[in-house]
């Protein structure tokens, strides 16, 4: 498969189908390294009104769908030789994942490849390794996900632990994010129920000692931007593979976050509308883990799990 896309044009496409967001990415290699062509992003939000039912709804069932059209008409005109569909969290939860999959491909011709978390966390690892954000001392990567979280312990020569977990931003949303503004007591409630699901993780950092975060793409992004803009500064993630964070400007952001209404949210430059409302566990989650485990260094990378895949299609 390897020799006959580079036989054609050594151009690929990865699809990363999320809770929240589906993910086109259009590469090819230049010399060895990955060269996006194309990126698009949409918010589907799959996992809308059944994530921690098991279940896709009708309405994002189909915008599931017309998105995968789309995402097919963006490959056909950038002439792709090869596509490869990765679906996670919701959907590989949901009790009718089968008939999306049957409609995506009987509707474009896509075949969907669902994964388990820990092949989810192995490309998401790729991917972090990809954008060069990794040395010879452990870190702990972490992948906000709508459906889940991936945490992988490792660095430049592999990957020393990994784990997913199905308490995703949306999921977490879901259970504890009724009232906005947060209430202490649903911040409190959260914490309490992270310490409890999180108990492997605290372990593995016993034996696997780290002091550095990498936030994966996603939330990570949004928090990025709005520090910047915060300070007058614009910040084009598109144009950047790394970012590394002043500690007190993340702790400073998630109080804010915290404490913010849906309309406050709405109003803050660097903040994606598809992350208004998520963006508010996934910041209680980073502050929770930072907190937790004493990390003392903070940094992110736009490449994830779409990125890892493409790293491994093109070598």
């Amino acid at each position: 498969m390897t020799e006959l896309l580079k036989s054609m044009n050594n151009r690929a496409a990865v699809i990363d189908l999320g809770t929240n967001t589906f993910h086109l990415l259009i590469a090819e290699s230049e010399n060895g390294v990955m060269k996006p062509v194309f990126r698009r992003t949409e918010a589907v939000k799959l996992g809308e009104g059944g994530i921690n039912d098991g279940l896709i709804q009708a309405e994002p069932f189909e915008r599931g769908l017309r998105c995968m059209e789309s995402f097919a008409e963006d490959i056909a005109r950038h002439d792709v030789a090869n596509v490869n569909a990765i679906a996670t969290s919701a959907i590989r939860n949901a009790r009718n994942r089968n008939d999306f999959v049957d409609g995506v491909k009987q509707k474009v011709g896509i075949s969907i490849r669902t994964i388990d978390g820990l092949q989810e966390a192995r490309f998401i690892y790729q991917g972090i390794k990809a954008a060069g954000c990794l040395s010879a001392d452990n870190s702990l990567v972490m992948d906000i996900g709508g459906g889940s979280i991936e945490f992988i312990i490792g660095n430049i020569e592999g990957i020393k632990w990994k784990h997913s977990f199905e308490i995703g931003a949306a999921r977490m949303m879901g259970l504890f994010h009724q009232v906005d503004p947060l209430p202490d007591d649903a911040i409190q409630s959260l914490f309490d129920w992270l310490e409890e699901k999180l108990q492997i993780l605290f372990e593995a950092v016993v034996e696997f000692p780290v002091t550095q975060l990498i936030g994966s793409a996603g939330s990570f992004e949004s928090f990025a931007e709005m520090i910047e803009f915060e300070k007058e500064n614009e910040l084009d993630i598109s144009a950047m593979t790394s970012y590394n964070f002043e500690m007190k400007d993340f702790l400073s952001l998630a109080v804010k976050l915290c404490n913010s209404s849906h309309t406050e949210r709405l109003k803050m430059k660097g903040l994606a509308s598809l992350r208004t409302d998520m963006i508010v566990t996934a910041a209680i989650l980073t502050k929770f883990v930072i907190e937790k485990l004493g990390i003392q260094k903070l940094s992110m990378t736009t490449y994830s799990l779409k990125e890892g895949v493409m790293a491994e299609m093109l070598s």
